[in-house]
């Protein structure tokens, strides 16, 4: 049973712990059905998450309907048309208002939910979030963070950008290194995370010049903004234990998070063929098992899935398109985390604070 609008905003006002996120339900490459299943995952787990779902209502309510856990904690959002993958970002922003991906960032954007969660086209998601979201004060790009798993204490590492802009200067990269701090105190509870500047190496005269203007950016803000700053480290850091917050442009963050992606999956299909190989290695796989398992959960990128949105004016999470239940449970678990915690709002703040110990070091310098 779906419930209305005011019985979404009743059940947010008397039990005030609960957090109302927006689900694009229609975006995935696995369909609603995945999405809706993996909501019912978050819910089981979460008793204070309440759901907007966005989609055509006859797909939907049969869907929820079959989930009884859903009961009374769903309101479905009628809207008739999908984004697609082969679609441009400049095609959705002329005739995508009556899309489930536009009808899902509207609700944050009217204060409705806290958080936007998507499984569709990550330029169009982008296009529409910067449109109707609005970047924040001082943020000239935004940018997608991601979790990567690591071996740092806390298990996974914060970097960004992976593909909101390919391009990025000394200003940008300062701005990302703010984000990610923010990112990593919130999402990660770090108190002081650590930054690295992802270079082709770890001395000093290495690099592109952006990067040295943007290495000396970034250290100068490390004190007013209580991070560390460890200089420059190079791709084998990116799931290390040097730094917590891992800053590089879109074109490169991508490229490491695809790569990674795919050699994720390399090791496990060649963990199979070599268990698989004789009746010996097969005994040997049995034995094994529990920390095959382990080890699976550790690398699966399902259960570390979301790129989250940074640089706007309220919090978009971006799903992998091929997510399963289990990759959409994670990315809703994160947008949640991050709605509790009031991350958007802590994210304006350092940035206009930042930028206004910018404006003041240029004015004195000069």
């Amino acid at each position: 049973m779906t419930v209305s609008s005011d019985q979404i905003d009743d059940l947010a006002h008397t039990q005030s712990k609960h957090i109302i996120l927006s689900i694009d339900a229609m975006g995935g490459d696995e369909g609603p059905a995945a999405i809706v299943a993996g909501i019912s995952r978050s819910a089981s787990k979460n008793p204070d998450l309440v759901f907007i779902v966005h989609g055509p209502s006859q797909t939907l309510e049969p869907l929820l309907a079959k989930r009884k856990n859903l009961s009374g904690i769903c309101e479905v959002r009628d809207v008739p048309d999908v984004v697609k993958m082969t679609d441009k970002p400049s095609q959705t922003l002329r005739s995508g208002k009556n899309t489930s991906m536009w009808s899902a960032i509207e609700a944050v954007r009217s204060g409705e939910a806290a958080a936007c969660v998507s499984c569709g086209n990550t330029g169009a998601l982008m296009a529409m979030s910067m449109i109707r979201l609005r970047k924040l004060p001082g943020v000239n790009r935004p940018a997608i963070g991601i979790l990567w798993p690591s071996r740092s204490e806390h298990g996974f590492n914060v970097m960004l950008d992976v593909g909101a802009d390919i391009r990025a200067d000394a200003t940008d990269l300062l701005q990302y290194a703010l984000m990610g701090v923010s990112y990593a105190r919130n999402g990660l509870n770090i108190e002081r995370p650590r930054v690295g500047l992802l270079n082709v190496g770890t001395e000093e005269h290495k690099g592109r010049n952006e990067l040295h203007d943007a290495g000396e950016l970034i250290e100068s803000q490390a004190k007013a903004a209580d991070f560390e700053y460890v200089g420059f480290v190079e791709g084998g850091d990116i799931p290390g234990d040097r730094a917590d917050v891992i800053v590089t442009d879109g074109f490169t963050g991508n490229v490491a998070l695809k790569t990674g992606e795919g050699t994720a999956g390399l090791i496990g299909d060649r963990l199979k063929e070599a268990f698989n190989y004789s009746l010996l290695s097969k005994v040997a796989a049995l034995l094994a098992l529990t920390s095959l398992k382990r080890l699976r959960q550790r690398i699966d990128p399902r259960r570390v899935n979301g790129g989250v949105f940074l640089g706007l004016n309220g919090t978009v999470v971006k799903s992998h398109g091929s997510a399963d239940a289990t990759g959409v449970d994670a990315a809703i678990n994160l947008a949640f985390r991050l709605a509790q915690s009031g991350f958007s709002d802590r994210l304006a703040k350092r940035i206009a604070a930042s930028t206004t110990a910018a404006a003041k070091s240029i004015a004195e310098e000069s």
